[in-house]
């Protein structure tokens, strides 16, 4: 079983046809994900790969289609409507890996698409892969097997490292989930504990944190609660210096709070077991 894509996914690629759009839906493509339609204004009519249809509104292109699903390929500065935009065409789970969105954008977004019961993952993130079943975003194919293992991550690079060690030792995963690492998200830690934790294929878990906010505490307290399934985790920036942003806009160690060395400990605390560095982690859940 996989957790909120699958080979049953409908999905739209919104800004198809600009660089990224048309680069990352090729290889969406080739690992198989079920692709139905394009959305760039003004552009309506074209055809992606000879087999994918452009609209020039979501509305259209989910009227049309029946997808289910949305992954966003547009500049910072269009994102927010285009969340908007998607959402008001009734798709339930909506995909944003554009980075670089502002926070005030984003708390407007969340708040709508939160009345309107859409599920959202990131902005500035790198989208979901059930390995043999669906890639969407940019997380690279080859470089996890399907298997029991469910990993969620704030960290993007970190991610294709900790999958590719489990591939190398013959672990798998039943889904992915990158979240992305800025301040304002659309799934937390919790949200995606709580579906591998429902999954009765996902047997084990994968954490992946960073310095910055509390969510990695949040998620400690939900695990030591009711997690009902071992987790293993790793948090980046332990050499981090306060007051300084590392990598993401949420990465940030202010007052003295959101240290990684916090973290650790809070998810110790619940029984989690920690890795020293990204690679251990294969090994850990062995």
């Amino acid at each position: 079983m996989s957790v909120l894509v699958d080979k049953n996914t409908r999905l739209i690629v919104q800004g198809i046809t600009g660089t990224e759009g048309l680069f990352h839906t090729q290889q969406m493509l080739a690992y198989g994900t079920n692709i139905v339609a394009g959305v760039t204004p003004g552009k309506g009519g074209e055809w992606v790969e000879g087999k994918v249809p452009v609209f020039d509104s979501v509305k259209k292109a989910a009227e049309t289609t029946e997808a289910n699903a949305s992954i966003i390929f547009v500049p910072a500065r269009f994102a927010p409507d285009a969340m908007f935009e998607a959402a008001d065409a009734g798709i339930p789970l909506i995909i944003c890996i554009t980075e670089g969105v502002a926070v005030q954008d984003m708390m407007r977004v969340r708040n709508y698409l939160d009345q309107k019961g859409v599920r959202l993952i990131g902005p500035n993130c790198p989208g979901l892969l059930t390995p043999g079943e669906a890639k969407v975003g940019i997380i690279p194919g080859d470089i996890a097997i399907p298997g029991n293992v469910g990993v969620v991550s704030r960290s993007g690079t970190l991610t294709y490292e900790v999958l590719y060690a489990m591939k190398n030792i013959g672990l798998g995963a039943s889904t992915c989930v990158g979240i992305g690492g800025d301040p304002v998200n659309g799934t937390n830690f919790i949200d995606c504990l709580e579906m591998f934790n429902d999954d009765p294929k996902t047997e084990k878990v994968v954490l992946i944190g960073e310095i910055g906010g509390n969510d990695e505490e949040k998620a400690a307290e939900y695990i030591a609660n009711k997690m009902t399934k071992p987790v293993v985790s790793f948090i980046a920036g332990q050499s981090a210096p306060p007051g300084k942003r590392m990598g993401h806009a949420g990465a940030i160690i202010e007052g003295g709070a959101g240290t990684a060395e916090d973290k650790i400990n809070a998810l110790k605390s619940a029984g989690v077991r920690v890795a020293r560095h990204p690679e251990e982690i294969a090994e850990l859940l062995k």
